[in-house]
């Protein structure tokens, strides 16, 4: 494993304002976290990509002056956010430690690729947030600018996904798009904010937690001395004492090293899930096999492959015997649609190898 700033024995802590919005907010809010002593690099937003104008749009330069004091107060490192070469170079003439690509910023390869020429030759720690929609490829295209212009410690950070009608997350986690990221580039630490993915306070222990499940690399949680009158994400702040808390409240798993490390129980186990997970192959391919004979059927007939009533029923059927049996809603939801949109593809692909002459008799 490539050593790494953002690498410990233990979950590396990112928390700090979500916007710096004066010096006594800033101050306050990262001497309280350094007194309660589980911070390991202070956050704070200087400028802010608002989704429409008139909203907070970040303090602006006069903000590092007051991240560089609570450095100097707490010796806590710092990270901001960049945009663009000009927040670069003003970032790294102050001496911020660590910077950061937004949500927003990452979806556009031409800002991507300016930030990175403006990091040639620069040896700092940089982190690129998930872009806003849910392309795997920007991701590590972000991630694979920075090191074509010599970045060596990059961390991503996994703030999960927009996604329209979303009525539990402000952004929806997707945890196996974070998982196929870290798979993909295993030297990446890999960190979760949690406090961008609920959205609101309620949920963060949940989402934290199961970052450090899945073995993550660490948290980014946003924290404010005062959040209910903060002037942006007030409702995913939390104060320091609330921010101490939950992070005393999560769980650290052990992470074996090896085979030897894992017990003989849950070795078994696994090769129970290994057998099941074959079966499950095996009744996919059954199906499909199936639903290319409907296909053949309803080409011959000269049918819709929709037929809605139907896919109505099954819907409702499995949706109903899935929350019985306690499996989430969403979780069938998804394997439920993916099934059927595979089996309309199998009788896609039926239907146009075998076309009917449909034509009108003159």
């Amino acid at each position: 494993m490539i050593k790494s700033f953002f690498r410990k024995n233990r979950p590396f802590l990112i928390a700090g304002p979500c916007s710096v919005e004066n010096r006594d907010q800033l101050i306050s809010t990262a001497q309280l976290l350094k007194d309660f002593g589980k911070v390991d690099l202070l956050r704070g937003g200087i400028w802010k990509p608002r989704t429409r104008p008139g909203a907070f749009e970040g303090i602006g330069e006069v903000g590092l002056d007051w991240m560089i004091e609570a450095r100097q107060l707490t010796g806590l490192p710092l990270a901001v956010e960049v945009a663009k070469t000009e927040h670069v170079e003003i970032s790294l003439k102050k001496g911020i430690d660590v910077l950061w690509i937004g949500a927003r910023t990452t979806v556009n390869p031409f800002a991507v690729q300016e930030i990175a020429e403006s990091l040639i030759g620069v040896d700092i720690p940089v982190m690129v947030k998930n872009p806003v929609n849910p392309d795997i490829a920007l991701w590590f295209g972000a991630v694979e600018r920075l090191q074509k212009v010599g970045i060596k410690d990059i961390a991503a950070i996994h703030r999960g996904f927009y996604f329209y009608g979303e009525k539990i997350y402000r952004n929806r986690p997707q945890w196996q798009i974070a998982l196929d990221f870290k798979e993909a580039m295993p030297d990446i630490p890999l960190i979760t904010d949690p406090s961008h993915i609920c959205g609101k306070r309620s949920n963060l222990k949940n989402v934290a937690q199961k970052a450090l499940d899945l073995n993550f690399d660490g948290l980014m949680i946003e924290s404010h001395y005062q959040p209910d009158i903060a002037l942006s994400d007030a409702a995913q702040q939390v104060t320091p004492a609330d921010y101490s808390q939950l992070i005393e409240s999560l769980t650290i798993r052990n992470n074996p090293v090896d085979a030897e490390n894992i017990s003989p129980e849950l070795d078994k186990l696994r090769d129970q899930i290994d057998i099941l997970d074959d079966e499950i192959i095996n009744l996919l391919s059954s199906r499909m096999d199936i639903a290319r004979s409907i296909g053949k059927v309803k080409n011959h007939k000269n049918l819709t492959i929709l037929q809605r009533e139907r896919w109505a029923e099954i819907y409702n059927k499995y949706l109903r015997r899935a929350t019985e049996l306690g499996i989430s809603e969403d979780f069938i939801n998804q394997i439920i649609k993916a099934i059927h949109l595979e089996s309309i593809e199998q009788q896609e692909k039926i239907m146009s190898e075998n076309k009917l002459d449909t034509r009108y008799p003159e």
